[in-house]
């Protein structure tokens, strides 16, 4: 392992202890869903008022789902004794792992969780408790339980509980590469039920994924499964039962001779057991599963180099076609728990597998490709499989999951109208982050070059350990190298990144030519060539000069200065872009909502109409680079009422935009809790707004604006990202003062696409 690798990994370990110790400690937790702030909350809340509730489900145990949280709430159990790879490590050490699970369904479906670790390896021990304790869940998802007792405790619990219950490890994976299956059979022009098929691995998700296929229509006589001995053949003995029902009369012993003349891979067993030479012998257009993570059954590049012809999936996010368990469980559940079903059924599955099959030969949004940061996504070999950040997938997983347990019977209730339930779906999405996951998954497809100024500071250097070891741009540290060195040691911080000082001898060259470039640019402004000389030594100016010779491709400054003090440099060295007068800010704020955006709150103190017009432009460009449709609200403190002279500016705004840009949806003068509301809305017909609440918000002044997201910071009740500085030919923003290390990752992301946003126009 080289010291590069060895650092890496060291610090990504003490991030991840960081990461779970940080305070509050662990990654759920539980906040109250009602009014508790008097004593007439209180006492409905609880005594005497809950008794109310009590007796009214013991009348009518269904009115459970009513009066409790029991219909969003699922349990995941498990006994520790198969843990991911780490095997069989006790329930109290899988602790982490399921409360990661609890936080995925939370962040793809808004399901709560509770996690159970059960410290009991006797199966019907375990079963028992589990049906003691299931009462209070609407689902039961178990997880990390080792075969073959993973078999009959699911089977015993789904016979012996009315709720949906389903072991993700066997099921998910089942599902998600049953849809690959059925796509990358169609891109193959191969039929299931002619296609021979070789299944490397006969633990539980082998042996749950074979059986979908064959309910699917692959022949169980076209089968060869293999376990860590060999072939599962008629001369193998002590096989437990499961892999009994996949004997196959062949004399065929290895692995090396299953698979010549093959059709299909499946691997569910561990890295590089699959040569290139085993997977020449396959037959043309070779369908190739590599599950094992994180090192496939055959490393991608290396099946792409040995045959053109593979069509493959794998276990990792790297890779096209990733089989990732979150593109099934969320929604899944999501569908069971919306119709009280009693159980997860062979249609309910079915009924996923085709559901996440089709999605994938949908077209793909543009949020999507913008994700993914790639030109195109159209099905066929590179894109058989929806990608995990695709809004579509609880719709469309989760209707299809609902409708099949209503039509076979297992639904306690029904959902009318399907179209309602859709958005009452996406509306549920609004809650998380998954925003900035888009947007960081985006910056590392194409990650680039960040400098950071203030690199002496911890936030910063701490947000430059992530931003490079998670792949999200190249950093560089901007300032005094020998303090920074100085500083690293002290925080513990080993990276091995760029560190440019200004006033560094390995800078003359590039102090000499930022020199004439800032002088040839300020020499009729009041700048002579001695203070060029002096200026190019102060990071507040070298940062954006190596931005405009193109020695970075994006600067994040700020942090510990005064905003308009960093602004100045950026503004006399960088270029606006064509057309822009003058530049502004926005901020992104993400609540539990959905992300709204505030414009201008930063720069212009008192803009003209004018002036407005060009923000709200700025506003909707900059809203679109995040793959979202900008609704802008023009603020005023009046509702299209136009009296004081604030007003009447908005309003002369507003006239100018519905002239000159009449597809912009953009209104007011409007107050932003009208323009946040859809009820209030509807009080005007005449709007572009219509009845759907604004995402993006105009101030009339500077000082409404800061005032108000500052409020919001300071708060805490939601995430905020920025200034974003719009109106520039480079990617440069100028942190808030003190910014935490989650703005700065933020930001600096934003730098990213920015970068990558105009690369591609170009």
């Amino acid at each position: 392992m080289s010291s590069k690798t060895h650092r890496d990994e060291k610090n990504f370990n003490q991030a991840a202890l960081d990461y779970h110790k940080a305070e509050p400690k662990g990654k759920i937790e539980v906040i109250p869903s009602k009014p508790h702030s008097s004593q007439r909350d209180l006492s409905l809340a609880y005594s005497p008022g809950v008794a109310v509730p009590c007796m009214e489900i013991h009348d009518k145990p269904e009115t459970v789902y009513d009066y409790t949280g029991k219909g969003n709430l699922v349990a995941v159990i498990s006994n520790g004794t198969a843990v991911l790879g780490l095997g069989d490590i006790g329930a109290e050490a899988s602790k982490p792992v399921m409360e990661g699970k609890g936080l995925l369904f939370k962040i793809f479906a808004d399901i709560n969780v509770f996690d159970i670790e059960i410290d009991e390896k006797d199966p019907d021990k375990f079963i028992q408790i589990v049906k003691g304790i299931a009462p209070t869940f609407g689902g039961i998802n178990l997880e990390d339980i080792k075969a073959p007792e993973a078999f009959y405790i699911e089977q015993r619990l789904k016979e012996e509980l009315d709720i949906p219950l389903m072991h993700d490890d066997q099921h998910g994976t089942a599902i998600i590469s049953a849809a690959a299956l059925i796509n990358s059979l169609q891109i193959a022009n191969k039929n299931i039920a002619e296609v021979r098929m070789v299944v490397n691995g006969a633990g539980a998700a082998a042996i749950a994924c074979t059986n979908l296929y064959i309910s699917l229509g692959l022949k169980r006589e076209n089968v060869l499964m293999c376990d860590s001995k060999g072939v599962i053949n008629h001369k193998r003995e002590n096989l437990t039962p499961e892999k009994i029902d996949f004997i196959a009369n062949t004399d065929i012993d290895t692995l090396e001779d299953a698979v010549k003349g093959s059709d299909v891979f499946i691997g569910l067993s561990k890295g590089n057991v699959m040569t290139p030479e085993m997977l020449s012998s396959m037959k043309e257009n070779p369908i190739v599963f590599a599950l094992a993570n994180p090192d496939p059954e055959i490393a991608y590049d290396v099946a792409l180099e040995t045959r053109k012809d593979v069509i493959m999936a794998t276990g990792r996010s790297d890779y096209p076609n990733q089989v990732n368990n979150v593109l099934g469980f969320p929604y899944i559940f999501r569908g069971a728990l919306d119709v009280q079903a009693k159980g997860i059924n062979e249609e309910m599955k079915l009924a996923a597998v085709h559901a996440i099959a089709d999605l994938a030969k949908e077209p793909v949004p543009e949020a999507v490709i913008l994700a993914y940061n790639v030109q195109n996504l159209q099905f066929g070999r590179e894109y058989f499989i929806p990608k995990p950040f695709d809004n579509r997938l609880i719709t469309k997983v989760s209707s299809a999951v609902a409708k099949a347990a209503i039509e076979s019977g297992i639904a306690r209730k029904t959902i009318e109208d399907f179209e309602e339930y859709e958005t009452q779906l996406l509306d549920r999405m609004g809650r998380d982050e998954k925003l900035v996951r888009m947007m960081q998954s985006r910056a590392k497809s194409n990650p680039k070059r960040i400098t950071l100024g203030n690199a002496e500071e911890y936030n910063v250097l701490k947000a430059a350990q992530i931003l490079y070891e998670e792949g999200i741009a190249f950093p560089s540290l901007l300032g005094d190298k020998k303090y920074i060195k100085e500083q690293m040691e002290r925080f513990g911080i080993n990276l091995d990144i760029p560190i440019i000082d200004p006033s560094d001898d390995d800078q003359k060259e590039n102090r000499k030519r930022y020199r004439e470039t800032l002088w040839k640019l300020r020499q009729r402004k009041g700048m002579n060539e001695y203070k060029a000389k002096r200026y190019v030594r102060q990071r507040d100016y070298f940062g954006p000069l190596m931005l405009r010779h193109g020695d970075t491709d994006g600067l994040i400054v700020g942090f510990s200065k005064n905003y308009t003090s960093v602004l100045r440099p950026v503004l006399e060295v960088i270029e606006k872009d064509k057309g822009v007068d003058k530049v502004a800010a926005m901020m992104m704020i993400l609540s539990e909502k959905k992300p709204i955006f505030f414009a201008d709150t930063s720069i212009n103190q008192n803009p003209t109409a004018e002036d407005l017009v060009n923000i709200a432009k700025m506003a909707e460009i900059t809203v679109k680079s995040f793959a979202i449709e900008p609704r802008i609200a023009m603020l005023g403190f009046e509702n299209f009422a136009a009296i004081s002279e604030t007003s009447k500016k908005v309003a002369k705004a507003v006239s100018i935009l519905h002239e000159k840009y009449p597809k912009m949806v953009v209104d007011g003068e409007i107050q932003p809790d009208f323009a946040m509301n859809a009820d209030h809305l509807s009080d005007y017909p005449f709007s572009k707004l219509g009845t759907t609440p604004a995402n993006t918000f105009v101030f009339p002044n500077l000082e409404s604006a800061n005032l108000s997201y500052k409020i919001i910071r300071g708060m805490k009740v939601a995430q905020v990202i920025g200034p974003i500085l719009m109106g520039l030919k480079q990617p440069v923003h100028v942190l808030q003062m003190r910014s935490s290390v989650d703005e700065i990752v933020n930001l600096a992301t934003v730098a990213v696409l920015d970068a990558q946003r105009r690369e591609n126009k170009k």
